[in-house]
C-alpha cells in the first residue's frame, strides 16, 4: 500500500476527537488492508512491531532534525529555530518538505513496506557510524515523501503520532469493518487480543470475517500478555459489599509485577509494562527451575526486596535499580536480593487457565510451588467472610512491610491489561497517584542547566491532561530516593519543545506522587490540581498505560469530599 493513502488516514482521524467518528474512518480503511499489508496495523499504533517486542525505534529529536536538513537541504541550525518556533518537529518537516516540493518535480512512490522495512534496520545499527547511518535510511525516505507523508513519518520516529486511537478503538473498527458492528462478538474478540496481545494477528484471523477463527489465537509462552489490574475498595466493608463473600484476601506486596514465562528449560522474565528483564534476575530463574513443577506455564507474581541481615522487606524504591541494571548483575542481586511471590497462573501445561475460576487457579499454584521463604514462595492468602479476620490479615501485612491487601471474587476470570471490579486493593489511606512527567522548568542557582520543576499529567483516552506542577520529593542523590540527576539523565532525552514558558517533554517517565488534596482548577487542562504534591517514587516498572486517568481522579475526589464531610 501506498504509505500516502496511510498518511491521508492518520490526517482524517487527527481531525476528530470523536470516538465513532475514528471507528467509522478505520473501519473503511481495514476493509481495504490486505493481509499482506497486515503490518500496517503497527503502524496505525505509532510502532513497527507489536506491544510487547522489546525492539523500539528510538530516534532522538537530533537525529530527526538531521535527516530533515539532508532531506531538504536546509542548515540544520534553520530547522531547530522552525522547531523552537513551531513546536511540533512533524510540522517543521512538513513545512519544509512543502517549501522544496514547490521547486522541484519528484514522484512519490512510498509505500508501507518500504517504510517498515526502513525503520525496522534503526533498532539492529550498532556500533561506529550508526548515526550517519540512521541519518540516511531517514533521509531516503523523507526524500520520497510529500508534505503530509513527512509530517507523519517524523512523528512515527519520535513516537508522537498524535491521532488519538487505542487499543479499543482499533478492536471497535475491527468489530464494524469484520464482524458488521455485531456487539455479541466483542468479548470474543477481546478474549482474542487478551490471548495475543498483538493487534497484527487479531487483524488476520478477524479479516477471514469467522468469528470462531479467533479461538485459534491462542496463549504463547514467552510471549508476554497484559498483567491484570485492580480498583481500590474504599475499606473492607466496601469490598465485601462488591465481590461478595467468602471472598480472597491477599498481600499487596511493595514490589514490582513479574510475570514468569517457562518452556522446557527456558525462563523469561517480564514486568508489568512488558520488558524483558530475565537477564537482571539471574537467580529468580534459578528459583522457577527448582521450585515450580510444570514443563510450561505463565506465573503472575511480585518481587519483593527484603534485607539480608534483618531479613526485613524493602519498599520498591530500594530495588528499583534491578530493573534497569545491564552489568555486574551478579553483585548487585546479592546486594539487593529478592523474593518472588506467585500468587496467579495463566496458562499450565498446555492450558488456557484465564477463565478459570481465580478459587481454583490459587489451588494450583499451592500444588506446583514449593515455598522457599526469600526466595520463591505462592502469595500469603485466606479465604473468608469474617471482617475481623481481615483486619488482623490487613495488620500483618503492613507489619511486614507491605502497602496493604488485596480482595478477590473467588469465581473470577483473569483479564489481563484492565482494571476490573472484581479485584480491589485497600491501602493506608494516604492520597498518591501514577502520574507522567510531561513538562518541566530549568532550574537556576545550583539547580541551573537542571530540570528542577516537573508538570505532572494524568490520562483520558490517549490524551495526557496536565494535574500539577511539583519541585518537591526529589533529592539531591539517588541515593537518598527519587534524585535530580537520575530523573534529569531520563528526561532530557525526551525534550520535544523549549520556549520561554518551559519545556514539552515526551510522555514516558511515571512516577508516584503523594498529595495533600484535590482541587478543582481551570489553571490545568485535566480541570483539576494537586496540593502539595511530592515524588515519591520513580516507577520505572510502569508505562502510561498505568497511570491514573480522568475518571479516576474524579471519582477519587468525590470519595476525598464524603471523607471530609463525615471528619469535618
Amino acid at each position: 500500500m501506498r504509505f500516502e493513502k496511510l498518511s491521508n488516514c492518520y490526517e482524517k482521524l487527527s481531525q476528530t476527537t470523536k470516538r465513532l467518528e475514528k471507528v467509522e474512518i478505520l473501519a473503511k480503511f481495514f476493509e481495504n488492508i490486505s493481509t499482506e499489508d497486515s503490518d500496517i496495523l503497527y503502524l496505525i499504533q505509532g510502532d513497527i512491531y507489536p506491544a510487547y517486542d522489546e525492539r523500539k525505534i528510538g530516534i532522538s529529536n537530533q537525529i530527526a532534525i538531521k535527516a530533515i536538513s539532508k532531506a531538504v537541504g536546509t542548515d540544520s541550525k534553520k530547522v531547530t529555530a522552525l522547531w523552537k518556533k513551531i513546536g511540533d518537529i512533524g510540522e517543521v518537516a512538513k513545512k519544509l518538505t512543502n517549501e522544496k516540493k514547490q521547486t522541484t518535480l519528484a514522484s512519490h512512490l512510498l509505500t508501507t513496506k518500504k517504510v517498515i522495512d526502513n525503520l525496522r534496520k534503526l533498532p539492529e545499527l550498532i556500533g561506529k557510524g550508526t548515526v550517519e547511518k540512521k541519518i540516511a535510511l531517514i533521509t531516503e525516505l523523507l526524500t520520497s515523501s510529500n508534505p503530509t507523508e513527512s509530517l507523519y513519518l517524523i512523528r512515527i520516529l519520535i513516537g508522537d503520532l498524535r491521532i488519538g486511537v487505542q487499543e479499543s478503538t482499533i478492536k471497535y473498527a475491527i468489530l464494524k469493518a469484520f464482524f458488521k458492528n455485531n456487539k455479541e462478538y466483542e468479548e470474543d474478540l477481546q478474549r482474542a487480543i487478551d490471548r495475543s496481545n498483538d493487534l497484527k494477528e487479531v487483524f488476520e484471523f478477524a479479516k477471514r470475517g469467522k468469528i470462531e477463527d479467533l479461538e485459534k489465537i491462542q496463549l504463547q509462552v514467552g510471549k508476554p500478555i497484559k498483567a491484570m489490574l485492580a480498583q481500590k475498595a474504599e475499606n473492607i466493608e466496601d469490598a465485601f459489599k462488591h465481590l461478595g463473600t467468602p471472598l480472597a484476601i491477599e498481600y499487596k506486596y511493595d514490589g514490582f509485577r513479574l510475570l514468569i514465562h517457562k518452556k522446557g528449560n527456558i525462563v523469561t522474565l517480564f514486568t508489568r509494562s512488558l520488558e524483558n528483564v530475565t537477564k537482571q534476575f539471574p537467580e529468580v530463574i534459578n528459583y522457577i527451575k527448582e521450585f515450580v513443577k510444570g514443563e510450561s506455564f505463565i506465573l503472575d507474581s511480585e518481587a519483593v526486596g527484603y534485607d539480608k541481615e534483618t531479613k526485613r522487606y524493602t519498599d520498591f524504591q530500594a530495588i528499583s535499580q534491578r530493573i534497569r541494571r545491564k552489568y555486574n548483575i551478579k553483585q548487585i542481586s546479592e546486594k539487593l536480593p529478592v523474593e518472588v511471590n506467585v500468587f496467579d497462573v495463566l496458562y499450565y501445561n498446555g492450558k488456557n487457565e484465564l477463565e478459570t475460576p481465580f478459587k481454583k487457579r490459587a489451588e494450583l499454584i499451592r500444588k506446583i510451588v514449593t515455598p522457599h521463604p526469600y526466595k520463591l514462595i505462592y502469595s500469603k492468602m485466606k479465604i473468608t467472610s469474617n471482617e475481623k479476620e481481615v483486619k488482623e490479615f490487613y495488620k500483618k501485612a503492613l507489619k511486614d512491610n507491605q502497602e496493604g491487601i488485596m480482595f478477590k471474587n473467588l469465581e473470577a476470570p483473569y483479564k489481563p491489561g484492565r482494571r476490573v471490579g472484581n479485584m480491589l486493593k485497600l491501602k493506608p489511606e494516604e492520597n498518591e497517584l501514577d502520574l507522567v512527567i510531561t513538562g518541566g522548568e530549568w532550574g537556576t542557582g545550583k539547580r541551573s542547566g537542571w530540570i528542577s520543576s516537573f508538570i505532572l499529567s494524568c490520562k483520558e483516552g490517549d490524551k495526557f491532561l496536565e494535574i500539577g506542577k511539583v519541585g518537591t520529593g526529589i533529592k539531591e542523590k539517588s541515593k537518598e530516593g527519587v534524585g535530580f540527576n537520575e530523573l534529569n539523565a531520563k528526561l532530557k532525552p525526551l525534550i520535544i519543545k523549549e520556549d520561554k514558558n518551559g519545556i514539552k517533554i515526551k510522555p514516558k517517565i511515571v512516577v508516584t506522587v503523594h498529595y495533600q488534596d484535590i482541587q478543582r482548577s481551570p489553571n490545568y487542562e485535566s480541570g483539576w490540581a494537586l496540593r502539595f504534591p511530592r515524588i515519591t517514587t520513580l516507577r520505572e516498572d510502569r508505562g502510561t498505560h498505568d497511570i491514573a486517568n480522568l475518571e479516576e481522579i474524579e471519582k477519587e475526589f468525590i470519595n476525598q469530599r464524603a471523607k471530609n464531610y463525615k471528619y469535618g
